[in-house]
């Protein structure tokens, strides 16, 4: 967007992952979820620049057969990053199985939703394994409309991405050198067949200026985006939690 210093975001960015993992994980790499979209290629290069390519692994998690799934190996090749495929297609097939011989049909939600869920627990089983934390690399504008799954590919340690906006994002990739094959992939979630912007209805670029412009001309693109940003706040916000009062002592 006008204004933005891609420059100024990596070099801050690159610093803010080094203080994170200085504090408490001098020693534990970063475990990525790589899908050879722009997201995970930028937060996987900012890593690398941050703490070291040995430091950073990336685990590739097809669901059965990934047409796209070259990307995401020659992404590991360029930043030179240890990787390691982990195919969930059995193990989000049983869920969705269990659930209909429990008498649950999954409708698309489901359907797209467990999945996602699947590779965070892989995620987190692989950080077990190798000792790592798990980065989300969830950006702003996915968060502004709750295009994520919660407990899923909003789930993460850490978030490097998380204040860039889509465009921001993809002006971060070219600054850090990433090819154009990995900063301009048509964004897509890898589970339902349909590009991000498909699945929401209007382009990053109109959503993008709306969150840092305020400016969308089409009333009814600006209702959805509004829309969808309320359903979805339950993504971003803390856990509601029911408070007990303060009570004196000895108070029954």
């Amino acid at each position: 967007m006008a204004g933005f210093d891609a420059r100024m975001a990596a070099g801050e960015i690159t610093d803010w992952i080094r203080a994170y993992f200085g504090g408490g994980g001098a020693d534990c790499p970063a475990v990525i979820g790589i899908s050879g979209g722009k997201d995970s290629s930028v937060a996987a290069a900012l890593c690398a620049r941050a703490i070291g390519a040995d430091r950073v692994c990336g685990i590739l998690m097809p669901r059965w057969e990934q047409w796209d799934i070259g990307v995401s190996r020659d992404l590991a090749a360029f930043l030179g990053i240890r990787h390691w495929t982990v195919n969930v297609g059995s193990c989000a097939d049983s869920i969705l199985s269990a659930m209909r011989e429990g008498g649950l049909e999954p409708n698309r939600q489901a359907e797209t939703n467990a999945p996602a869920r699947v590779r965070m627990a892989a995620l987190y089983a692989a950080a077990a394994i190798l000792g790592g934390r798990v980065a989300c690399t969830g950006n702003l504008s996915e968060a502004w409309v709750g295009y994520s799954t919660k407990f899923g590919d909003a789930a993460g340690d850490f978030a490097p991405i998380a204040s860039l906006t889509a465009t921001e994002v993809r002006a971060v990739g070219r600054e850090l050198g990433l090819p154009a094959k990995f900063v301009d992939k048509t964004p897509e979630d890898g589970l339902s067949g349909l590009s991000d912007e498909e699945n929401m209805g209007f382009s990053y670029e109109v959503l993008d200026r709306y969150i840092r412009e305020g400016a969308c001309e089409d009333a009814q693109t600006r209702a959805k985006i509004d829309g969808l940003r309320a359903a979805g706040l339950h993504k971003i916000l803390p856990m509601p939690a029911y408070a007990l009062p303060a009570q004196k002592p000895g108070a029954r």
